[in-house]
């Protein structure tokens, strides 16, 4: 692979980490609205589960930020992503007391962030077949893929 093209992975890499290292920080620190999420949905444990998430995310992230078992971790985040959206952002939303505009958006809003997870999908497959590039753990410790040059 280029030089170009294993930078352009490692900015890749930075930019599929950011909204895991976030989101799992931000549900380590305060996990009550992920847990209202995931009682809503009916899945029980709803605190434990939003800790385990909150980790998983985490770990996940900032394992691509490093390049650090990217095949495994990629196929992670690609399932962890197909479930959440499909289980957590699929059909609507109805919250009490809200005026029938608000939930309008919000289902909107919903549906968007399906199709987000869905598309991060993709690019966490992507990243799993490619790997993790030159710039990366995987690298350093001989188990990065070598990819023909383009």
């Amino acid at each position: 692979m280029s030089t170009t093209n294993n930078a352009i992975l490692l900015i890749a890499r930075i930019l599929l980490s950011f909204i895991f290292i976030l989101s799992g920080f931000g549900k380590l620190t305060d996990p009550a609205g992920t847990a209202g999420m995931i009682a809503g949905a009916g899945l029980p444990a709803a605190t434990a589960l939003s800790y385990l998430a909150g980790l998983f995310e985490l770990v996940t992230g900032l394992a691509v930020l490093a390049g650090f078992q990217v095949k495994i971790v990629g196929w992670a985040l690609a399932l962890f992503c197909i479930f959440t959206g499909a289980v957590f952002h699929s059909g609507t939303v109805a919250v009490p007391g809200w005026p029938d505009a608000a939930l309008g958006w919000i289902n909107t809003l919903n549906g968007i962030m399906m199709m987000k997870n869905f598309t991060l999908a993709g690019a966490y497959i992507l990243l799993a077949t490619v790997g993790a590039g030159a710039y990366s753990v995987d690298a350093r410790r001989g188990t990065a893929p070598a990819l023909a040059a383009r």
